[in-house]
């Protein structure tokens, strides 16, 4: 892991477009970023026990530009399984949400899991990355869990880290490391020890109403935090379920392999039956970006309901919509192999070109800005012409002096 980490210019471009919401519900603080046509089904991304609701930066960027809605939440300080279930429904009905599709990895899919057992009218699919089925193992290597909410901070980090795989690793992985380790040193302790507290809370998965057709289990074949026997039982318990094996990718593909991993939503949520809008990608009012929840048209209803209701943003919400051909992340994307005649160009200045690809994909290219050629040239001319005058004065200046020695 590197000692000094600098936030991916990405990163930065997401935090200034998609705003961060802040709502309190009952007790609970949710936090969570929500982008994407209104009209379509959310997708919602559950982070694991080191993660936070910016882990999935790169899904809302890539999915909302093809007219998805994506929906990327923080785990509440919760300390039981029944008592997730009950704050996280509250929260759909916070925002107005019904029908759900989720997607997590690690914890947040165990919890997924847990979540449409327990409330099945309102999850229509799944998305498993990493995850597992029943906690037991885990609480059997933490025998310290009953004072878990007791515990520093410095010792719960210290314990959430070790379970992530030090280097070395390959430059995108290393990068997915190191982004998900600046996130863990913004959580706190009563968060940490309430995410751990989850890991070990005694409970295990009962059979699900939902179809395994509507299950995809995506998984990474090099290595995972989460070990192999419980990945078996998952794939035992959903046999019919569809599969996305991941070559490489480590504990986070969706931050080191976003590519292949956002084709797999895409395919996911297009198997399932949830139809893209790309044509409101263009036309979302601009109260509507980021997630905004109130219905009312007048003006000043909606900034009550967002200060007084719904809690504040921590970014000011965007005023335009982003532009599908700005530059998106790709970790893994092959982009040499895509032709240029299908893309589109943005000219961003005389130097700079940008080529989007169909797919989302961009290619830089750097041009030659027009009547360049003829400026060097006229450069070089006043250049010489100078040197040379310059050189004359200093041969007239010496033979004075001679001149001036002999008389």
């Amino acid at each position: 892991m590197k000692g000094v980490f600098s936030a991916p210019g990405d990163y930065v471009h997401f935090k200034s477009q998609v705003p961060l919401h802040k709502i309190p519900i009952g007790t609970k603080q949710w936090r969570y970023y929500d982008f994407g046509p209104k009209a379509v089904p959310p997708l919602i991304c559950l982070p694991g026990t080191a993660g936070t609701a910016d882990v999935y930066y790169k899904q809302i960027m890539s999915l909302s530009m093809k007219g998805y809605r994506v929906i990327s939440v923080d785990i509440p300080r919760v300390w039981n399984n029944t008592e997730w279930i009950q704050a996280f429904e509250k929260f759909l009905d916070a925002i107005d949400v019904h029908h759900i599709h989720l997607y997590g990895t690690s914890l947040g899919g165990f919890l997924a899991q847990l979540f449409a057992q327990q409330r099945p009218r309102r999850v229509r699919s799944l998305v498993l990355s990493n995850t597992f089925l029943e906690t037991r193992s885990f609480s059997a290597a933490m025998p310290w869990a009953p004072i878990v909410s007791w515990t520093p901070s410095f010792l719960l980090k210290r314990y959430v880290l070790t379970g992530i795989r030090d280097g070395p690793h390959e430059p995108f992985i290393a990068d997915s490391v190191d982004f998900v380790v600046s996130q863990v040193e913004t959580l706190s302790r009563e968060d940490l020890a309430s995410r751990l507290s989850l890991t070990t809370d005694a409970a295990s998965v009962g059979p699900l109403l939902l179809s395994d057709s509507f299950i995809t289990i995506m998984d990474t074949n090099d290595y995972c935090a989460i070990p192999q026997q419980l990945k078996d039982q998952l794939g035992e318990r959903y046999p019919e379920a569809r599969r996305a094996y991941l070559k490489t990718g480590g504990d986070f593909p969706f931050l080191s392999r976003p590519d292949e991993v956002n084709l797999h939503l895409q395919l996911h949520l297009r198997r399932v039956g949830v139809e893209a809008r790309p044509d409101l990608v263009h036309n979302v009012p601009k109260g509507d970006i980021g997630g905004s929840h109130s219905k009312e048209n007048n003006q000043d209803d909606s900034d009550k309901s967002h200060k007084d209701d719904r809690g504040g943003s921590e970014n000011p919400p965007a005023k335009y919509e982003i532009n599908p051909t700005c530059p998106e992340s790709s970790g893994s994307g092959n982009l040499d192999k895509q032709p240029l005649d299908s893309s589109k160009r943005c000219h961003l200045d005389h130097e700079l070109t940008l080529y989007a690809f169909p797919g989302g994909f961009t290619r830089e290219k750097r041009i030659v800005p027009p009547g360049t050629p003829l400026h060097f040239v006229w450069e070089y001319i006043v250049l010489f012409c100078l040197l040379r005058h310059v050189s004359c004065l200093y041969i007239i200046w010496n033979y004075s002096l001679e001149f001036r020695q002999v008389v």
